[in-house]
């Protein structure tokens, strides 16, 4: 039977999995709804890049329910934390994504109306910008701890406002999200459509590797030289009970560079990061794009695991009490929630994995202009 800090640890991995995977396949219906305006000319062309992402966008969107479930199931402390104390990012990220996105699809052909349409094509462009930015401020926000702490009955308190989410850093983390987002969603439609949507598709996915190579960059200098993280003194019991008032943690400055030293095989994680950007940005114009495609999801993989072996074993601190932050080792459910979930796992999880498979293949190839014509003079597709 495994123990309770091989558990925990596993389903620390999962959940970075889980959003590993989401930023994977619903990242690149994000960054394509983003350059929707960028890469097309007229009608036409815009309601070719609507249905590349249209009849995937809602199967990719499960990877963030499974992700906040697991949350939920696997880490209590931390869902009811962040939930509740990052209420309106998370309630902006519902309405512009789960909300305005799915109806701006559903709607937008219903009409021949020019001013209907292009009306539901801001929609479907701000249901790409904004996710895309709040993903990357929550991140930078959780990497400078959240203030909130836990009283002697583990109640929780907030001390900060709405408006300190937006502070530099956070921001920062915005526009590199928007980058690596857009950089992805790009590829995609350079391998889903034919020119000139492709071409400029290209285009703006090398831009965006550029620039998100400078960001991701400036945001390790920032970290190692200007940010405050946080370590465990004393206290935190791998094996015990869940409760975050049993250990001692302090602040400083480049402390979640900690763990690069301590093992430097980590290293790794970052440099797939950059490697995938750059990879990405020299290959987009090879064949059919496929293997930029794969690059940049390299890239995403070795940014999000970069947050995630940073933090280790911190899941979200808190800048109010430091005592109060949550780890991997103090912050999930019992050891026999986490077996029998991660027996769930293993039944369910190959099961989805087969279905999405399955259905990309049944999708693949390219959305062509005459298909588009065709389907419209039959009022069908997006």
């Amino acid at each position: 039977m495994l123990d309770f800090e091989m558990l925990r640890v596993i389903w620390w991995l999962l959940l970075g999995i889980l959003f590993m995977g989401f930023a994977v396949t619903d990242g690149f219906d994000l960054g394509a709804a983003t350059l929707l305006p960028l890469v097309s000319r007229d009608d036409t062309e815009r309601r070719i890049v609507l249905n590349t992402i249209g009849p995937v966008w809602e199967g990719n969107q499960v990877w963030i329910i499974l992700g906040a479930g697991a949350i939920f199931a696997a880490w209590p402390y931390v869902y009811a934390v962040a939930f509740s104390g990052a209420y309106l990012p998370v309630l902006l990220l519902l309405l512009s994504m789960g909300i305005s996105r799915p109806v701006s699809f559903k709607y937008r052909s219903k009409l021949p109306n020019l001013f209907w349409r292009r009306t539901w094509d801001w929609v479907v462009f701000f249901g790409g910008v904004v996710p895309s930015i709040l993903f990357g401020v929550l991140v930078g926000n959780i990497l400078q701890g959240l203030p909130y702490f836990f009283d002697d009955t583990l109640r929780i308190s907030y001390s900060g406002s709405v408006i300190d989410l937006l502070n530099p850093f956070a921001l920062w983390c915005g526009i590199t999200s928007l980058a690596m987002l857009t950089m992805h969603g790009g590829l995609y439609l350079a391998v889903k459509t034919e020119n000139p949507v492709r071409d400029r598709a290209i285009f703006w996915s090398r831009v965006s590797a550029f620039l998100l190579i400078l960001f991701f960059a400036a945001g390790g200098i920032w970290v190692a030289n200007a940010l405050n993280g946080y370590l465990v003194v004393s206290g935190a019991n791998p094996y015990g009970y869940s409760n975050p008032l049993h250990k001692q943690v302090i602040a400083e400055t480049g402390a979640w560079l900690k763990n690069y030293s301590l093992y430097p095989l980590s290293m790794i994680v970052p440099a797939l990061g950059f490697a995938g950007a750059l990879g990405a940005l020299t290959t987009a114009r090879w064949g059919n794009s496929r293997f930029a495609f794969f690059c940049s999801s390299i890239s995403m993989i070795g940014i999000i695991g970069t947050v995630g072996v940073s933090m280790f074993p911190f899941i979200l601190p808190s800048s109010s009490n430091m005592t109060s932050s949550l780890l991997v080792w103090d912050a999930s459910s019992s050891q026999l929630t986490l077996l029998l979930m991660l027996a769930a796992v293993v039944i369910f999880l190959p099961i989805v994995l087969i279905y999405t498979a399955w259905v990309y293949r049944v999708l693949r190839g390219k959305v062509r202009r005459d298909t588009i014509e065709k389907d419209e003079r039959h009022n069908i597709a997006y």
